[in-house]
């Protein structure tokens, strides 16, 4: 204050702001209040952690800093005049242009308001700025020189008058339905602790109707997208449809609508006010880093039974009543013969996926008080129906056909599609698939919806959401006990994330329009008891008709981020030796196929490794007379100059100055290649 009075401010010129920065113990993040008074700060504080991320704690709040800030009032400029006459800090009125006519309005300066409240139509005036108040909105100072403008009367909702639901609108709504889950993404980013989530952007986030059908997504994870339906549609029977406000739960089961296991998905039903039965379900999947199981990372190469692979629940109340349910969280953590080793770590992101789906309850709310319930009900029907009549207008330009995948264990691929034009139907038949499997290759049935979902929406033209209509002219054939259909106690940790691979490239290699990209995730985890790290690697993409393979990028089924090398060696003792594109791994035609990468992580201290990957025996497939990709390849460069060649799954332990090498397989080519060709 001595300094801004200093330089000429009056007292009463000069403002203090007193915040604090404020987080419950055992958080990271921490919220701004205000300071004044010191009695209420954990009252403001709850209020604001429960605005911001729906839930409140039972534990102590922390103190981490504390700011004072002094602000010196703004000199006045020259005195503007009114229209009608007055000052800017007076009253006048003028003419306006309002709802189709001339009208006299108040015309009123910005100091003038106080702390009144003004009513449109109205016009607010300074010396540097005029704003227009609309009729049915309120204009008010919110005592900081700001002007706040808020709605009065709610806009008319108007029901379509029939089933045909108007054009504008139903782009409006798609936008604004994968707006939602856009915003609950950044919110889940922006909260989560872990690498995975934070960095790497392992998650999804979709927005469901109230049946639990898929109405709209961001472009987040395709295998979570697809399958998330399921996992909604399970926790509705499971409980019968009763939910109460506040609720919230937790369920990663891969036979009830799971991928596997580190991929927790969190449900939140959404009340519209003074209703008894949820309106909407939003939801928000993401890869935790470790929820228990044999190995670190909880992607055991050898687990033959899901309960090696971690801990697991169909179904597990988190929130209840507005408060988060600590203790049984805890306890679901700490169960079976191998626990999770990080609880901690999970807590902070069930918590911020608990923000996530706060974020897109809000903002469903949001929608509801702009259009009418009726209205936004009806066009999350219209947007579904939309994507179906998308998919059956396809079937026009499909074209039937078979394939055949073989992985590197010996597992079996199968799928036949057939394509009725007139009744603008799909069949998806995968008879002849490999039975289930001993091994943690056995994919999910909700994994092999979503990767039919997928596939469908990448040869879309039409820019839709990604929902469940887009299966509605589908016949989808799984048969069950197969590796795509298995049933439990079946491993599926590999299932997700390397079957779904193979699954993709079987339905582009049946449609004929795209050779086999690289055909895993190269899957690799490490850690001990300190330290849990996953990460998947990008490989190269197949070429199509018209089209090369993209180099290094993650296909298909996944679609994350790799961690940044700073943060990475930041974050675990490990230093990322090389990350580069492996030239010349791309297969041959005339549209070559994508190159792969070959990345180097040393060892800076004993720690347990492991990599599930396929194509290391089988590279990718060519189409059309194009050639296979190269293969890719694992191996441990020991700190005493020996190398170890790794199978394409293997789990070791990794020394100081060891290195984990991987190089990732190439796409397959397109088309025979020309003599122009020949020499690229």
């Amino acid at each position: 204050q001595a300094e801004l009075a200093g330089q000429g401010f009056a007292a009463r010129e000069i403002q203090v702001r007193r915040r604090v920065y404020v987080r419950y113990r055992g958080t990271d993040t921490a919220l701004a209040v205000e300071a004044d008074p010191l009695a209420g700060i954990p009252e403001r504080f709850r209020r604001e952690h429960r605005i911001r991320f729906g839930f409140a704690l039972d534990r102590p709040i922390v103190v981490e800093a504390a700011e004072v800030e002094a602000l010196g009032g703004e000199r006045e400029p020259g005195q503007l005049q009114l229209a009608g006459g007055g000052s800017p800090t007076g009253w006048g009125s003028g003419r306006a242009y309002f709802g189709g006519r001339w009208t006299e309005v108040p015309v009123v300066g910005r100091q003038a308001l106080g702390g009144r409240r003004l009513e449109g139509p109205a016009i607010v005036v300074d010396d540097t700025s005029t704003v227009v108040v609309e009729p049915g909105w309120m204009a008010e100072s919110d005592g900081e020189g700001g002007l706040v403008l808020r709605r009065t009367t709610r806009r008319r909702a108007r029901m379509p008058k029939d089933d045909r639901p108007d054009p504008v609108r139903l782009e409006i709504f798609n936008r604004r339905f994968m707006a939602v889950a856009e915003q609950m993404g950044e919110t889940l980013r922006n909260t989560a602790q872990s690498v995975n989530i934070k960095e790497r952007m392992d998650f999804s986030c979709a927005v469901f109707d109230e049946a639990g059908r898929l109405v709209a997504n961001a472009p987040h994870i395709p295998v979570h997208l697809g399958s998330m339906t399921r996992s909604v549609e399970a926790l509705i029977a499971k409980t019968g449809g009763r939910f109460e406000p506040g609720e919230a739960y937790a369920h990663n089961s891969p036979y009830h609508g799971g991928t596997h296991l580190p991929d927790i998905t969190v449900v939140t039903p959404v009340f519209r006010p003074g209703e008894t039965m949820p309106s909407f379900f939003v939801a928000s999947r993401g890869h935790h880093a470790d929820v228990g199981g044999v190995t670190p990372g909880s992607m055991p190469p050898g687990s033959r039974t899901v309960d090696e692979e971690g801990v697991w629940t169909d179904g597990l109340r988190i929130l209840e009543g507005g408060r988060f349910c600590e203790g049984a969280v805890r306890n679901w953590l700490a169960g079976g013969a191998w626990p999770a080793r990080n609880p901690d770590q999970n807590l902070g992101d069930l918590r911020a996926q608990l923000a996530a789906n706060e974020t897109g309850a809000r903002e469903l709310l949001r929608l509801c008080e702009e259009f009418g319930w009726p209205t936004v009900s009806a066009y999350m029907g219209h947007v579904r129906a939309n994507a179906a009549a998308c998919v059956r207008r396809l079937t026009a330009r499909l074209r039937p056909g078979s394939f055949e995948v073989t992985t590197d264990r010996g597992v079996r691929i199968r799928v036949r599609v057939d394509v009725d034009p007139k009744r603008e139907t799909i069949q998806v038949d995968f008879s002849g698939t490999s039975p289930q499997q001993s091994s943690n290759v056995n994919a999910p049935l909700a994994v092999t919806q979503a990767v039919v979902l997928y596939v469908l929406r990448t040869l879309l033209d039409d820019e839709i959401p990604l929902n469940a209509g887009c299966l509605d002219p589908v016949d989808l054939i799984v048969p069950s006990g197969s590796v795509l259909n298995p049933r439990p106690p079946a491993a599926v940790a590999a299932g997700n994330v390397e079957t779904s691979q193979a699954v993709a490239d079987a339905l582009f290699g049946a449609l004929g329009v795209l050779a086999g990209s690289q055909g895993t995730m190269n899957n690799f985890t490490f850690g001990d008891r300190d330290h849990q790290y996953y990460e998947t690697i990008a490989g190269g993409a197949g070429a199509g008709p018209g089209f090369p393979g993209a180099d290094a990028v993650q296909t298909h089924m996944t679609n994350t981020k790799i961690t940044d090398p700073e943060v990475l060696e930041w974050r675990y003792p490990v230093r990322v030796e090389r990350f580069a594109i492996r030239r010349g791994s791309g297969g041959g035609g005339r549209y070559r196929g994508g190159d792969g990468v070959v990345r180097r992580i040393r060892f800076l201290r004993r720690m347990s490794a492991a990599i599930v990957s396929d194509r290391r025996v089988r590279g990718a497939f060519g189409l059309a007379g194009g050639t296979p990709g190269a293969c890719g390849r694992n191996a441990v460069e020991r700190a005493d100059g020996s190398v170890e060649e790794l199978p394409g799954c293997a789990q070791v332990d990794m020394g100081p100055g060891d290195v984990f090498v991987i190089e990732t397989p190439g796409g397959g080519g397109y088309g025979r290649p020309t003599e122009e060709h020949l020499d690229d």
